[in-house]
């Protein structure tokens, strides 16, 4: 045996105790709570043979508390390169396993130094996120958890590469404000949680009694807050939604997304897909059938379904390229936008245009909700957000009106003066300054038209043909084009192949910025 022989030995035996993780006590603990491992995890994501770990043998860096006697291999976060169905990215991990996953100044470094490849090698980052919080013991230390500076790297990677946050177990206190940071956050139901500070604390300084998972469990942030865009059923569940909207993306902001072949004719028409809509134009229907009906295969991704399910955001395939659809949802609150669908909307625009991604936007809205609630909320401001975003979008804009326009809600849905390249109506579309009913309350409200109903034999009759007049006049869609509210009224049936030709047309679209800083998005 050569002199080299018992040192190559000894790495090999040291890099698999390392491998080890926890040990087999804490792995068990690990399955007993229905949770993978960090590397079992990282099994399932990745390429097989295609992760090249970094810092494998590293330790904690502080030996406060008697750290030193703890065995804590890789710190307790696993990063490095590899590749998720053949493309480039950076991972990290933390691993449970280790100190409760708990992150100290070596973790801290581990994962800040993979943000910097990702952004220089221009890759997407993916974050497995399952960790107790920063370390006490290292709080004070320069290199420990005082060290935020993967927030500024969170910040400043916005918009160039994908960030993902799979929160699989807790991120808690301001440990949190990292997967919020992040473009998508993945949560599993019942063993991850996301919270500023956990029950204990909150009974004891507030006194209120409150579970993990009612506090910041997946249902929380997936239904109510809004900060989980998905909530999956298991790890394996998660890490294949990861991969499924990888697929969609591209690696950063100066390529274009990925387009794969997906065998549906680019001219195939729905002869039914009019009677998606009911002849009622107040009549409740599902947006997403219209979606299904329209995309390639049916198949699309759908980014924070179960919040504000009045406005629909996902991302599909129309002729193998990745899109961006925004669509109002008739089923819910008449697909009328509230606070919620607004903000929704907007963080979704801007990440498709980021990312250099068409945007589709389908319009059926009765406008915003109204009420004190809303105004004293500040539906005014965040609706803002929505329009702000279709304006500021550089990206190509395509806009289907199919039914009610009401203004409040089409200004912030992409009408052809406020961003939106191209627009195109369905012959059910109503449009005009101001809808119907609006209308005719306020031709109703008017001191000459009381007089004139409280004279009228039958003022009933005459308030209906006051209506159809209303209706012919104002909210003629025909009328209506030469005001640009739409460039083609289209058969609904060729809907799919209209707006395949139109994004064509507009594949080479380039728009030239005023030099400036960043903008200032509305309150």
């Amino acid at each position: 045996m050569g002199w080299m022989d018992s040192k190559v030995q000894e790495l090999r035996e040291r890099k698999e105790l390392f491998r080890g993780q926890g040990g087999v006590e804490n792995i068990k603990r690990q399955h007993e709570r229905k949770k993978l491992t960090a590397r079992e995890r990282l099994d399932l994501l990745l390429d097989p043979g295609s992760f090249m770990e970094l810092d494998l043998l590293v330790t904690p860096g502080c030996s406060d508390f008697a750290l030193d006697q703890s065995w804590a291999p890789t710190d307790g976060n696993i990063s490095g390169h590899a590749r998720i169905e053949g493309r480039s990215v950076f991972v990290s991990a933390d691993d449970f396993t280790v100190l409760g996953g708990s992150i100290g100044g070596v973790g801290w470094a581990k994962f800040t130094r993979a943000q910097d490849y990702a952004y220089t090698m221009g890759v997407p980052l993916v974050q497995l996120v399952d960790t107790g919080g920063g370390r006490p013991q290292e709080q004070h230390a320069n290199y420990g958890y005082a060290n935020l500076s993967h927030f500024v790297r969170h910040t400043r990677h916005s918009g160039v590469i994908p960030q993902i946050a799979l929160v699989m177990g807790p991120a808690v206190a301001g440990i949190a404000y990292g997967p919020a940071l992040a473009d998508f956050i993945f949560m599993v139901k019942e063993t991850s949680y996301m919270f500023i500070a956990g029950p204990p604390v909150v009974k004891s300084l507030i006194s209120e009694d409150v579970s993990q998972e009612d506090l910041g469990g997946s249902r929380i942030h997936t239904q109510v807050s809004g900060l989980s865009d998905l909530a999956c059923e298991n790890d394996q569940d998660c890490i294949q939604k990861c991969k499924e909207l990888l697929r969609l993306l591209p690696s950063n902001n100066r390529e274009q997304p990925p387009v794969v072949a997906m065998g549906d004719d680019p001219q195939r028409r729905d002869s039914s897909l009019a009677d998606v809509l009911p002849a009622g134009p107040n009549e409740p229907y599902d947006m997403k059938e219209v979606v299904r009906r329209i995309v390639d295969n049916g198949y699309t991704f759908e980014v924070k379904p179960e919040y504000a399910p009045n406005l629909i955001t996902c991302f599909a395939r129309l002729d193998g390229h990745t899109v961006g659809i925004v669509a109002n949802q008739p089923k819910v609150l008449g697909g009328g936008l509230d606070i919620n669908s607004a903000d929704k909307g907007a963080r979704f625009m801007r990440f498709c245009d980021a990312f250099n991604i068409p945007i589709v936007n389908l319009v059926d809205t009765c406008g915003c909700v109204l009420g004190t609630k809303m105004e004293r909320g500040g539906i005014i401001r965040h609706a803002a957000k929505l329009v702000y975003a279709h304006a500021e979008a550089t990206v190509p804009q395509v806009t289907v009106l199919l039914r009610k326009t009401a203004p409040t809600g089409y200004w912030a849905m992409g009408n052809a003066a406020g961003g939106a390249d191209l627009v195109f109506a369905w012959p059910s579309a109503e449009v005009g300054l101001i809808g119907v009913d609006e209308g005719m309350e306020a031709i109703l409200g008017s001191g000459p038209v009381k007089e004139m109903l409280a004279k009228a034999s039958d003022p009933d009759r005459l308030t209906g043909e006051m209506r159809e007049e209303y209706r012919g006049k104002l909210v003629d869609l025909y009328k209506a084009l030469p005001g640009r509210h739409a460039m083609d009224v289209i058969d609904p049936a060729e809907t799919r192949s209209t707006l395949i030709r139109a994004l064509a047309a507009l594949s080479t679209k380039r728009v030239e910025l005023p030099r400036k800083k960043h903008e200032i998005i509305p309150q």
